[in-house]
């Protein structure tokens, strides 16, 4: 059965997450179940899903039910607003990763938008590791930066077209195709080995930085991912940030830092973000953004393995007991932090760790399933 602990996990870290978020000063943000279509269909490639629910409303209007949060906020966020900062908690309409058909997902994410700098970027890329912290102990926070990468590719000269097959096989560690569609162009070896390598960079910032100075040219990008760092060195969050090249976006959308969030139990990233001024700039902002989202769907993978009990004591009573000793058993039970439920019998389809029963005002203990 399990279903209630799963939403139990779901509903926990999305308190969590947004009491997180409150502590840093970012305001919530609400948004209505329905936006213009327009608003998604221009901007396909940036969504995590392009299956988009529409409907037609009463003034012939073709709307679509939210399948993303961030193409809202930066359509109703005015350039003079100056630094904004928001989090949501919203539900938003996908085909879902674990279920492969339409779903509403629980999501939480933040975003920062305005006049940014290294300290913002800092912030966001902080706390989506302390996101991830606040899900699982045992997670990760792959960090890369769209500049290094486009560093590296601008000694080839390509064209766009060939530009964006290099990238996806860069995202896919594809190693050896990338070194064969940029051989049949007849690139330079020596700059298709410093590809491959950055391709299959991976660890620590202290691991990563000094290799990447004999494979990325310097540059802005390169001297900002030292300075970030450099800032959130000695961290909690930085305990758990790995640099991997491999992690990117579409280049018309992201720029600057990108990065994805991983916790042990769950097979794809439960966490995406990065920067998004190319996206600003084609909705005709000025502003810089920065911002991630937490994907509380996939929490069901780590509910499912986390535990095979409905609740951790089950408690049954009959006409025959003291119904001020089994409440005051019930509230004592809860204050202590257990999953406790009180039946006047035995249902069928509940698994508890603890079965009691209150005979009069004494409470006896009947089975232990732990």
């Amino acid at each position: 059965m399990n279903f209630n602990l799963e939403l139990k996990r779901e509903e926990e870290a999305s308190i969590s997450l947004r009491s997180l978020y409150r502590k840093f000063g970012y305001c919530q943000y609400k948004m209505s179940k329905f936006e213009e279509y327009d608003l998604y269909a221009g901007n396909k490639n940036f969504l995590v899903s392009d299956s988009i629910i529409t409907f037609t409303d009463t003034n012939g209007k073709l709307l679509a039910l939210k399948p993303d949060v961030t193409l809202s906020i930066i359509k109703n966020t005015k350039d003079e607003d100056g630094l904004s900062k928001v989090y949501y908690n919203e539900n938003v309409y996908r085909v879902s990763n674990s279920a492969h058909s339409y779903k509403e997902i629980m999501q939480v994410g933040l975003e920062c938008i305005g006049d940014i700098d290294l300290y913002n970027i800092s912030e966001v890329i902080s706390l989506a590791a302390q996101s991830l912290l606040l899900v699982s102990p045992e997670s990760v926070l792959d960090l890369s930066n769209m500049g290094v990468v486009a560093s590296v590719l601008g000694e080839f000269n390509l064209s766009a077209k060939l530009e964006k097959e290099v990238l996806y096989l860069i995202g896919e560690k594809n190693v050896h195709e990338a070194s064969r569609l940029l051989a049949n162009e007849g690139i330079d070896e020596d700059k298709i080995e410093n590809l491959k390598k950055l391709i299959t960079l991976h660890g620590s910032p202290k691991e990563v930085l000094p290799k990447l100075k004999n494979i990325a040219p310097e540059s802005s990008a390169f001297s900002a991912l030292n300075a970030l760092c450099e800032i959130l060195d000695g961290s909690e969050a930085s305990k758990i940030i790995n640099i991997d090249f491999s992690v990117i976006g579409d280049m018309s959308y992201y720029n600057g830092f990108v990065f994805k969030g991983f916790v042990k139990g769950v097979p794809s990233s439960v966490l995406s973000g990065g920067q998004y001024d190319n996206l600003m700039s084609k909705m005709n902002k000025k502003s810089g953004a920065i911002g991630f989202a937490v994907y509380l769907d996939l929490l069901e993978n780590l509910s499912n393995s986390a535990s095979e009990f409905d609740c951790d004591i089950l408690v049954i009573y009959d006409d025959k007991s003291d119904l001020k000793a089994l409440s005051a058993f019930v509230r004592e039970k809860a204050a202590e932090g257990k999953i406790i439920r009180a039946e006047k019998e035995m249902p069928l389809k509940i698994k508890a760790k603890e079965i009691c029963k209150i005979t009069g005002g004494e409470v006896v203990r009947l089975e232990n399933m732990a």
